[in-house]
């Protein structure tokens, strides 16, 4: 049998809209987060995508819609071999793998996103077409800068300060730099602080050991069911590197035939393609797409 994982989007997947169909059967969980959130996932997500964008409202839409979309799943008698995300994808792998309850697991979201839309002092730049060597070399020569999202040998996200950022493009050509719109460097240790607010809930929570393997943005090689490790990774991944081109080279590795993509969008399939072109692609961000996929 073919050995299948499930993948979890991140921020910059969402899109206005998203999870309207799943109004019905998501009431229950929809209702649970606008108790949890103050505010209504499927109302923010008929908003303009300027609104939607915005970190304390993406990160919790993109949970919730991902939670519901794996239990249609799993009721139709579906089961991942693996779990993984990308950035706060991973929270959704989380609940996916039964290492937290939805409610827990929307409970560090919530945290997690309002830590990082205050964050400051730093900004985020997309590359694209680039030597990798050069970058790298770039990287390690310049302070207040690091590779925050390796998603594929030839798109990443560089993560620092605005002048050390500035500093990189300069320096290393590439076919595209996009700046990004977020209000902090993520995934860098200018989110020292943050995180270590962060690290202070994500002490107090029970982990459970997974139900199936889960791996890791900072510890991609390294699949595990242990819920203290687990917990051991989340808190470093809020200063450390999305290591997804490494996931990608992991799965194929490792004899996985087929990535599902579990949410909204399609950047993470986008990017296995790159990565792992053995691997067949499904995308499930529709509650058609998910019956249909397992009728």
């Amino acid at each position: 049998m073919t050995k299948n994982v499930w993948i979890f989007p991140g921020q910059g997947s969402q899109v206005v809209g998203m999870g309207l169909d799943l109004a019905e059967v998501g009431k229950d969980k929809f209702a649970k987060a606008e108790q949890i959130l103050g505010w209504s996932i499927l109302e923010k997500a008929q908003t303009d995508a300027t609104e939607l964008a915005k970190t304390q409202f993406t990160q919790p839409c993109l949970y919730v819609i991902s939670a519901i979309l794996a239990d249609v799943l799993k009721s139709k008698g579906a089961k991942p071999n693996a779990v993984t995300g990308h950035s706060l994808g991973e929270y959704s792998a989380l609940y996916c793998a039964a290492v937290v309850d939805f409610a827990t697991g929307l409970e560090l979201v919530k945290q997690r996103s309002l830590l990082m839309s205050e964050a400051s002092g730093g900004a985020m730049t997309a590359l694209i077409g680039f030597d990798r060597n050069v970058l790298e070399n770039a990287i390690a020569a310049t302070v207040d800068v690091v590779l925050a999202n390796d998603n594929s040998s030839d798109q990443v996200v560089i993560s620092g300060t605005s002048a050390a950022i500035a500093q990189i493009c300069e320096q290393v050509k590439s076919k595209r730099a996009i700046p990004l719109a977020v209000s902090g460097a993520f995934h860098s240790p200018l989110m020292a602080d943050a995180a270590a607010k962060f690290a202070i809930s994500l002490e107090k929570t029970i982990f459970n050991d997974a139900e199936v393997p889960v791996i890791s943005n900072v510890e991609p090689n390294d699949a595990t069911t242990s819920g203290q490790v687990l917990r051991d990774r989340l808190i470093q991944q809020m200063t450390s590197p999305v290591r997804w081109r490494e996931i990608c080279l992991y799965l194929a590795d490792q004899g996985y035939g087929q990535a599902i993509e579990v949410g909204s969008g399609k950047v993470l399939t986008g990017l296995l393609k790159r990565s792992a072109p053995s691997l067949t692609l499904v995308n499930i961000s529709t509650l058609e797409q998910a019956i249909a996929f397992y009728s």
